[in-house]
């Protein structure tokens, strides 16, 4: 099967969802303002995803929503109420991380794509070939993966199953972001959204004498966060 690679651009803002759009974005991903991996960000009112669900469609580009957070039972209802709300504004995606939000997914907005966000760990193609029964049209990969590890998962996976990855940005010392340092140190937990980046701070290393391996000294650092444009074959 011939391949047009998709480029898929992250939007903050209604505004930077434009801009995308304008300059060339096959696709957008955005964030509402609940149950992201984003939750320090602007993110989109109902309103703004609204508008800017209507401005890309307008323009032939597509929109996925992340609600790719790692749930709690605390989170399950709000999550079920929310996605009767994206079913009526009617984006191309879901990306989703937790399998309890992939099954409501499936349930209330079977219409809507289901994509498995790269916090699901996906290394192999058993994973791919698992998310496929499931029902996902389309697996991120994890970031850790070399090229030659995508392309043998490509080898392995139905023809219309679709694989994205990402083509540049931070690289996580966890798999893909499943990491506790943020929450130790700060209370904001990475898998509800609200990682502090303490891995971007000022490394050191060090070798214990007896020790083989290496560790590494971090310092705090509340680094910005870059947006990471994504390819999708």
């Amino acid at each position: 099967m011939s391949r047009h690679p998709e480029l898929l651009i992250p939007a903050s803002s209604l505004e930077v969802l434009k801009t995308a759009v304008i300059f060339g974005a096959d696709a957008v991903y955005i964030g509402g303002e609940v149950f992201g991996l984003r939750a320090k960000a602007k993110n989109f009112s109902h309103d703004d995803m609204k508008e800017g669900i209507a401005f890309a469609h307008e323009h032939g580009v597509r929109v996925h929503v992340t609600v790719n957070i790692l749930a709690h039972n605390r989170d399950l209802e709000g999550v079920r109420e929310y996605l009767k709300e994206l079913k009526e504004l009617g984006p191309d995606a879901l990306i989703i991380a937790d399998p309890a939000i992939f099954e409501m997914a499936k349930e209330i907005c079977p219409e809507i794509e289901r994509h498995v966000s790269t916090q699901a760990n996906n290394t192999n193609y058993g994973t791919y070939q698992f998310w496929w029964k499931q029902g996902a049209k389309r697996v991120v990969s994890a970031r850790e993966l070399s090229l030659a590890e995508i392309k043998e998962i490509r080898a392995n996976i139905p023809e219309e199953m679709e694989i994205e990855s990402f083509i540049h940005g931070a690289m996580c010392i966890s798999y893909s972001g499943r990491c506790l340092l943020s929450n130790y140190f700060t209370g904001r937990d990475a898998n509800q959204g609200a990682c502090t980046h303490p891995c971007d701070g000022n490394m050191q290393s060090w070798k214990r004498p007896d020790q083989a391996s290496i560790c590494l000294s971090m310092k705090m650092n509340e680094a910005p966060t870059f947006s990471i444009p994504r390819t999708c074959a």
